[in-house]
């Protein structure tokens, strides 16, 4: 399968980062992409740097505005397309979501953030209810896509019951970057982590890890801090946490990668992690702690 990751900056007009992703989207369908990420709330600048009332605004509906244009988008290249929206699902209750796109432009299927950040700069907490769609695959033409949202990403959890109901590959649309106080030595600890907690669930379950992050330098509107730089670095590592391919920390980019679907399937052969996984000494695993 070929696969498309599209790492952009995003600016504060919403329709200029969809026309931009549009262009994207056309130039790797025309290079032969079957299935294409995008990075966490492609749509708008990171707003949750700061907590404003004012930027529930920004929400809309699934179904809605967003997904009859990207779903538009997925018909006329007849690709797989995922996305992540900020979903408004009714009056004071919003969600990080993830809509995917079938080749006809209907939506195969959405997926709610479960895991929701709080810390200086990501006040996500602010502004998503944490997600009640559970950790399961959705159906596609191109194989059962296991898809997650950025924090969700540090979880080993998430990443098993995905896997182990029988997603063929996990995909993780992700925001995250430099908070400029840090030292260079920090940044690079932050961002060598990032990728290995992922390449470390690609090896623990015995598939394909996408990861797609944004890039650039976003201001605080709050000029409470000097904003993130985005660490791009979007990859795809396959099944023994091999890197495929690893996009610009620095630059936009279209990053294409041939993935061999097949190829799960002979790792776990030779590495039977869920052959030998102790299910019954595990129930200890839904304790917050234990004292």
């Amino acid at each position: 399968m070929k696969l498309a990751l599209i790492q952009q900056v995003c600016t504060a007009s919403p329709d200029d980062n969809r026309s931009r992703l549009a262009a994207s989207i056309a130039e790797v369908a025309e290079r032969g992409a079957q299935l294409v990420v995008l990075q966490e709330l492609h749509n708008t600048p990171y707003f949750c740097q700061t907590e404003s009332v004012d930027n529930f605004d920004l929400a809309e509906p699934v179904p809605g505005p967003s997904t009859e244009f990207f779903g538009a988008l997925a018909r006329k290249h007849e690709l797989v397309l995922v996305t992540s929206l900020f979903e408004r699902r009714a009056p004071g209750l919003y969600h990080n979501t993830a809509v995917v796109f079938e080749r006809d432009g209907s939506i195969a299927g959405t997926y709610r953030k479960n895991h929701i950040p709080d810390d200086p700069a990501y006040y996500e907490k602010f502004y998503f209810t944490p997600g009640d769609l559970g950790f399961h695959p959705i159906q596609t033409s191109v194989g059962r896509l296991g898809v997650q949202v950025c924090w969700d990403q540090w979880y080993p959890e998430g990443a098993r019951l995905m896997a182990l109901a029988g997603a063929d590959l996990l995909i993780y649309p992700t925001a995250i970057g430099y908070e400029s106080s840090d030292t260079p030595e920090e940044q690079a600890r932050q961002r060598q982590a990032w990728q290995l907690v992922q390449r470390g669930h690609a090896v623990a379950n015995g598939l394909p890890v996408v990861a797609v992050n944004r890039v650039g330098h976003e201001s605080d509107p709050s000029g409470q801090t000097r904003g993130i730089q985005f660490w791009g670095s979007s990859f795809v590592a396959g099944p023994q946490g091999e890197l495929l391919a690893e996009a610009s920390p620095t630059e936009p980019e279209n990053l294409l990668v041939d993935i061999d679907l097949q190829r799960s399937e002979q790792v776990r052969r030779w590495w039977p992690f869920l052959r030998d996984r102790r299910i019954d000494a595990y129930e200890d695993l839904t304790l917050r702690f234990r004292d």
